[in-house]
């Protein structure tokens, strides 16, 4: 039988729990989350648990990085399943706060991240980035983990929380964990429970055009022909928009193109069926 998983909702709190595993000689591995935890949350926790003595993980939707139109009120809730999917694989701890305890009354500071954010998700949604370091900047200030794993299939957010780190010297180890897929290939994220049956054929259509254009890539086609045939088979499959296909590099997301290219690149993408916005990345 499975322990019921401690849970604590206010910084003070927190502070407090870590602060006793540091006396006792433990390190700290940190897994942010803003819950209807699957799959790939949990293989980040256990990886995690595989760099640290003690694994914490959050749950908090965050307001500001949801624009006004975008699913805020909408997004999947299920604390007490999280709780249980965590437990079992091997999390110590669950941070849970309010609104209210993230953002008391006047908080009045945010964090942004020039240059790596200003494409791709960063003209998509414009003010997500800046929601996105402000909270995870706090996140890392109120846990002090020795580590914290992020996934990979938000490559662009994952590169966000890297350069901040380095430039707030935040001393913590920022792992990138491979991006966790269904058996056909989709990668797993939380709003994929807004995919109707018929949207959900679709949708997997995007891991296979990322794949398509990995692979012309690396044979040397032109970069700027294989992002225009791949946001055309988007387009041909059923998605209604494709925000964008754009080839990167790894590191800082500088543009690659137009011609071929050497050396290693990262495709990125973002694409809406129905109510849904899926994103995606594959590369070298």
């Amino acid at each position: 039988m499975t322990t019921p998983l401690p849970v604590v909702r206010t910084v003070a709190n927190l502070r407090a729990q870590v602060r006793s595993w540091r006396q006792a000689g433990l390190n700290v591995g940190f897994v942010p989350t803003m819950g209807a935890l699957h799959e790939g949350h949990l293989s980040l926790v256990r990886l995690a648990r595989t760099k640290a003595d003690r694994v914490v993980a959050s749950i908090f939707v965050n307001p500001t990085q949801f624009a006004p139109h975008e699913d805020f009120e909408a997004y999947p809730r299920d604390e007490a399943g999280d709780m249980a999917q965590l437990a079992s694989a091997g999390c110590d701890l669950l941070f849970s706060p309010t609104v209210d305890e993230m953002y008391p009354a006047g908080a009045a500071t945010t964090v942004t991240v020039e240059g790596i954010t200003a494409s791709m998700d960063g003209i998509a949604r414009p003010t997500h980035f800046a929601g996105v370091a402000t909270v995870v900047t706090k996140l890392l200030n109120q846990c002090a983990p020795d580590v914290a794993v992020f996934g990979q299939k938000d490559f662009q957010q994952l590169q966000v929380i890297r350069r901040l780190v380095r430039d707030l010297d935040i001393p913590v180890e920022i792992v990138g964990a491979p991006t966790a897929r269904a058996d056909d290939g989709l990668a797993l994220s939380s709003r994929n429970a807004y995919l109707s049956a018929d949207e959900r054929k679709v949708a997997v259509r995007l891991n296979e055009v990322l794949r398509d254009a990995v692979d012309r890539v690396r044979r040397g086609e032109p970069v700027e022909a294989t992002e225009t045939h791949a946001i055309a088979d988007l387009q041909a499959a059923g998605f209604s928009k494709v925000d964008y296909v754009e080839t990167r590099t790894p590191e800082d997301l500088a543009r690659l193109g137009p011609g071929p290219i050497a050396g290693p690149f990262r495709i990125l993408a973002a694409a809406h069926i129905g109510r849904t916005r899926l994103i995606d990345n594959m590369g070298d």
